[in-house]
């Protein structure tokens, strides 16, 4: 194994600085000395100042006297005012850099500038330079941020000291345009710039990177983020403890670095553990420290990477796991991005040891089987509903997936209806019922129409429960027979009789209304025994002989259609639906062997109501006295109403 160490890693020159400030005070001071917050960023520094009598304080009222530390990062004007004010003697390490950021700030504030400041708003050094122009400084940290500043006069931009190069001249350049007149000025640590530029060097060259640093440390994060563009295996960690060592000894070259608050004490611990992995010693502890596996184990692991086609897993065992894309899930159209993201945690079914790369083959799918297998047994036995996904339409029906295990849904049992093309179903989300499970098997059987026979008894049930006789309802005609039509009411169907189709004799329902029709009915009995139904449609409208009395006497002169003819008469048929009857004679003056001479079916004529029977509902007409009226204008030479041709050939 290859250890690089990055060059400039480790104590920046203000963080040097504050602790040998602090180191020297603590050696020569008898009273109490207090730091303002943690004094560097490295939790172990700190508690070894602590261990040696430095009090870490949040606020400074908790001060009554002693002398006070102001750490690395700085602090606002309006708190050194205040120390002063309190007669408490102050010991500033602020760094150097950071203390010129303080006066660029007021100097420009006074000259009437806006200060804008790259940074973290949260991080104390950007809060310190904020005190010293009023707290009216523009913070921002994003390009979002950068964009959304308002359109200004005159802008002095400076930076976090600890900020990437890349992200100050991106937001620097955003921010140039908001102002009319804009000062700029790189306040980047050079220190900072040359750590950056090693971490990057390194980085881009190993196969994987060790990050030493606090883990709130803004430095060391900026780090550990350029580790990553340049190294898929980044760990960031504090001390040589937290080593990954299992992980690390699977690589052949390792880079290091650390941030500007880690010691050189804490750096050389690390690179001596790492060195320590080549000796023989140290290898047979980590093997010996490796789960010992077996095809057929279920295992825990830890996602550590993700891609288009593969999972990788850390499963404690000297080599990594791989799960390829087809052993993730039962679905084929599962990404794995979607399933798993770096870190969590996941259950795995050993493949085989070796794929003949050094990485063990692993599988979710086959444990999810053994998990999925016992919800859609239970699912079975409980006789509830499932979602499946229709994968494919197959010879005989189509396969499914219900809770990540194949079933099969026959074609007999996918509707109550025929379904004569499967293929509309492929990619659909359908809700079934389990009506066979076989676990050995692994065999599962859906069925969706069992849930639409269940349905649709729900609906007869809630339809019975609400219909009434003489109730008018919707339908829709569902399939004519000889004798009548019926009428799907909802899930229930109704007969409606042919003699209660119309107030007209109907030859056949064909000839009132077609199948897919929607008709008003009422409902005029019901039998729930047997599950009958009779409806009418001819009672929905009023009766023809009701009409016709209404609006028809004897005398008037109305228009009708011919209907049938017979050797004694035809029958006409007038608007409101009723038939009359002209007999032969009352066809011309002159003889008329049959009607079929002179009329037709079909034809519309102008006919005289003659008589009109109540009690048996007969209407007696007459197209010859309609002729004698017109022959009488012509003699009396009046303009004739109509012509002997309107009569007979009308239309």
């Amino acid at each position: 194994m290859e250890i690089i160490i990055a060059d400039n890693a480790g104590f920046c020159f203000g963080v040097k600085r504050a602790v040998d400030i602090t180191t020297t005070e603590l050696l020569n001071s008898n009273s109490n000395i207090y730091s303002l917050g943690p004094l560097i960023h490295n939790p172990q520094v700190v508690k070894s100042f602590e261990e040696k009598g430095l009090k870490t304080i949040d606020e400074i009222e908790e001060i009554k006297n002693g002398r006070v530390i102001i750490r690395s990062h700085g602090v606002s004007k309006s708190i050194i005012d205040k120390i002063s004010d309190m007669s408490l003697d102050i010991i500033d390490s602020t760094c150097p850099y950071v203390k010129s950021v303080h006066k660029r700030v007021e100097e420009y504030q006074n000259q009437g500038y806006n200060i804008v400041i790259i940074g973290d708003a949260s991080h104390p050094e950007i809060i310190g330079i904020n005190g010293w122009c009023k707290n009216q400084a523009f913070i921002v940290n994003s390009l979002e941020e950068a964009r959304n500043l308002s359109k200004m006069d005159k802008i002095c931009v400076v930076s976090q000291t600890t900020n990437t190069q890349e992200k100050f001249e991106t937001l620097s350049k955003i921010i140039k345009e908001k102002g009319n007149k804009v000062e700029i000025f790189n306040t980047i640590c050079n220190a900072t710039n040359l750590r950056q530029e090693s971490c990057k060097e390194v980085s881009s060259k190993v196969d994987a990177m060790i990050v030493i640093g606090g883990y709130h440390s803004s430095n060391t994060n900026k780090l550990v983020e350029i580790s990553k563009k340049y190294c898929k295996n980044v760990y960031h960690i504090e001390t040589s403890k937290e080593l990954p060592l299992q992980v690390l000894s699977k690589f052949n070259k390792i880079g290091i670095t650390a941030g500007a608050s880690t010691p050189d004490w804490i750096i050389k611990e690390v690179v001596e553990t790492m060195d320590n992995i080549n000796s023989n010693e140290m290898m047979e502890a980590i093997e010996n420290s490796f789960t010992k596996i077996h095809r057929g184990d279920v295992l825990k692991g830890e996602v550590i990477y993700v891609t288009n086609n593969e999972v990788m897993v850390n499963i404690n065992y000297k080599s990594d796991g791989i799960i390829n894309r087809e052993e993730l899930s039962n679905d084929p159209d599962v990404k794995p991005k979607e399933l798993y993201k770096v870190g969590d945690e996941i259950d795995v079914y050993v493949v085989k040891l070796d794929d003949g790369e050094g990485n063990v083959v692993l599988s979710a799918k086959r444990v999810n089987d053994f998990k999925n297998l016992d919800t859609v047994e239970k699912i079975f036995n409980d006789k509830e509903r499932v979602e499946c996904k229709v994968l494919n339409n197959i010879k005989g029906g189509l396969s499914v997936i219900v809770n990540g295990v194949n079933g099969f849904m026959p074609a007999s049992q996918v509707s109550i209806n025929f379904v004569s093309d499967l293929s509309v179903y492929k990619g659909k989300v359908l809700i079934a019922k389990i009506i066979d499970f076989d676990r050995e098997k692994k065999r599962v059987i859906l069925s969706r129409k069992e849930v639409e026979r269940e349905e649709l008894n729900n609906k007869k049930k809630e339809l019975w429960a609400t219909l009434e006789v003489d109730q008018v309802v919707e339908g829709t005609v569902q399939r004519l027979t000889d004798f009548g039509a019926f009428v799907d009411l909802g899930g229930v169907d109704g007969l409606i009789h042919i003699s209660d189709l119309s107030w007209n004799r109907v030859k056949h329902p064909s000839n009132v209304v077609k199948e897919g029709q929607k008709v008003l009915v009422k409902v005029l009995a019901l039998d729930k025994e047997k599950g009958r139904i009779s409806l009418g449609l001819k009672q929905t409208v009023e009766e023809p002989w009701t009409a016709f009395s209404k609006n028809v006497s004897v005398g008037d002169i109305v228009e009708g259609t011919v209907v049938n003819l017979l050797d004694f008469g035809a029958f006409v048929r007038l608007k409101e639906g009723v038939d009359g009857l002209l007999h032969v004679s009352q066809i011309s003056k002159e003889h008329i062997n049959k009607p079929a001479d002179v009329l037709k079916v079909g034809e519309k004529i102008n006919i005289k109501v003659i008589d009109i029977n109540e009690e048996e509902k007969k209407i007696s007409l007459s197209l010859k006295e309609v002729n004698e009226v017109v022959e009488e204008d012509i003699i009396l030479n009046k303009e004739p109403e109509m012509t002997i041709g309107d009569i007979v050939d009308n239309n």
